[in-house]
């Protein structure tokens, strides 16, 4: 369990606080809510095999036309610090 928490701390440090300056404890307090809801709704882990903890891997897109037509936005979190991409409808 040491290991896990260790590797936790580490993301948070590096993908976060090492990227942002935060004011006060209200700010840090809504920096890291804001991360933990990144972290476990939209950031790929190795472990899951590229999913999000709170969700699943969307099914591969093999049709070529549909390649060629992506069409992919960015949503950007904290101030641009954390940014998610996804397909747009």
């Amino acid at each position: 369990m040491n290991s896990i928490m260790e590797r936790w701390v580490q993301a948070r440090r590096h993908e976060l606080l090492d990227c942002c300056l935060l004011w006060n404890e209200r700010h840090l307090r809504y920096a890291q809510r804001e991360y933990g809801l990144f972290y476990d709704q939209h950031r790929a882990h190795r472990a899951l095999a590229q999913a999000a903890p709170l969700r699943t891997v969307p099914d591969p897109i093999t049709d070529p036309e549909r390649i060629t037509d992506l069409n992919i936005r960015r949503r950007d979190r904290l101030g641009g610090v954390l940014h998610e991409y996804s397909h747009a409808a």
